[in-house]
């Protein structure tokens, strides 16, 4: 028999659970659909979300016949044969090449697709868990379009597992009942996708001795652990660890407490120690210093220790990165000086400021009016530093926190008084 997944797979878009920015009333994807003009498409989505359904769904519309590949296992030459269907009666209406995992076809292989996108030969619609951006090559993305399949909420799983209980009473578990915390449980823990949950509600069937109730022991027993959709080899990697430093920079230490967890869970401690250093230093930066060398030293101590001891240290530094005031005044200094050296004609050093410890500084000029400021009140003496023609540009801002502002009064005290006068 079938896995139940596939014995309730919708039929029409409205069957379809979720999606409804793609597929909801009057939404882009179901115009499309609605009008048969269907054009070469890639759905991008994490698994069980619905990308092979609508696929069916937008074959049985149109009349086209489907045929499908998965990347993985296939080739350039099942491609050819599938072209060698077109002048049959079969594939009167069209062929929809269903491509499952196009991200595992090389650049060679992707670029066979071509020649019959563009004579309508063959409608594709390609799948893929990672970004195409990444990894589909360009020609092939010109000539497609791109819609995002987002992971199911619970409530949207909840119905689809009510729908499973229902098809299995209809079956072989006439008397088949699942407990609301069961019924909870397995929607929220099926991290977005249908066919995992349906999977466990059908081991969770398939265990019960007689018809009974389907209990929140027997489904967390089946689940074992809440799925994480992390992939340290895809672009979910880049997105668990831009929410990471986010968080921190938005001062919510739940949130990156929670996303540093889900890192450390995956093994990948080395990342999240980077962002961590990276964030101590753009975001907090001179609000609070001190933060960078916490934040170093919590990064020594967790290579020291190794896990599970290495979570303690690297979560005090990351709640007193995210609970430290920010100030990016630093980052944004050196971005503004960096860019007037690639874009920028700056001048010459002054020769007051250039080295003049060597035979003959003096014949060129070299340091000959530097006025040296621990010789004057404050340490401090008035004087030209950035090159003539940048003299009056400004690239640092003091930020609007404790510790600025507190540099801030005393140099605009030093600086308008009569320190650094001869």
């Amino acid at each position: 028999m079938n896995p139940l997944a596939d014995r309730i797979r919708p039929t029409t878009l409205d069957e379809v659970f979720g999606q409804e920015h793609l597929i909801g009333k009057g939404k882009i994807l179901r115009n499309i659909i609605e009008k048969n003009n269907i054009p070469n498409m890639i759905f991008f989505g994490p698994s069980g979300v619905g990308k092979t359904t609508v696929a069916n769904i937008i074959a049985a519309r149109t009349g086209m016949q489907i045929h499908k590949l998965n990347a993985t296992n296939a080739s350039v030459s099942d491609i050819k044969d599938i072209v060698k269907s077109l002048d049959t009666i079969y594939s009167m209406n069209g062929v929809l090449l269903y491509l499952d995992e196009i991200q595992h076809f090389n650049k060679k292989q992707q670029q066979s697709l071509l020649e019959f996108m563009e004579n309508g030969k063959i409608t594709l619609i390609a799948s893929t868990t990672e970004n195409p951006y990444f990894y589909i090559y360009n020609a092939v993305l010109s000539r497609s379009v791109v819609f995002e399949f987002k992971p199911l909420d619970a409530k949207d799983i909840k119905k689809a597992v009510v729908r499973g209980v229902e098809k299995l009473r209809e079956s072989e578990y006439p008397e088949l009942k699942i407990e609301d915390d069961a019924l909870n449980h397995i929607s929220e823990t099926a991290a977005g996708d249908v066919r995992k949950a349906l999977n466990a509600l059908e081991v969770c069937a398939l265990s019960l001795s007689s018809d009974s109730n389907i209990t929140l022991e027997l489904v967390e027993n089946a689940t074992q652990k809440k799925a994480m959709r992390y992939d340290r080899d895809g672009d979910s990697h880049y997105d668990v660890l831009s929410a990471f430093q986010k968080s921190m920079r938005g001062s919510d230490p739940d949130a990156a407490v929670y996303y540093l967890a889900r890192l450390l869970d995956s093994g990948d401690m080395q990342s999240a120690i980077r962002r961590m250093l990276v964030c101590a230093a753009e975001d907090v930066g001179l609000a609070n210093p001190n933060a960078l060398t916490v934040a170093k030293a919590a990064a020594d101590a967790a290579f020291v220790l190794g896990m599970p001891e290495a979570r303690i240290p690297l979560c005090e530094a990351v709640i007193l990165i995210a609970t430290s005031p920010k100030s990016n005044s630093a980052v944004m200094a050196i971005d503004a000086a960096m860019k007037d050296l690639s874009e920028t004609d700056t001048g010459e050093i002054p020769a007051y400021l250039r080295d003049s410890h060597y035979s003959g500084a003096a014949k060129l000029g070299r340091g000959l009016t530097y006025k040296y400021p621990h010789s004057f009140e404050n340490n401090y003496v008035a004087q030209q530093y950035l090159p003539d023609n940048i003299k009056s540009k400004k690239y640092y801002v003091f930020g609007k926190n404790k510790n600025e502002t507190a540099a801030k009064k005393y140099w605009d005290a030093v600086k308008s008084s009569d320190s650094g006068k001869e």
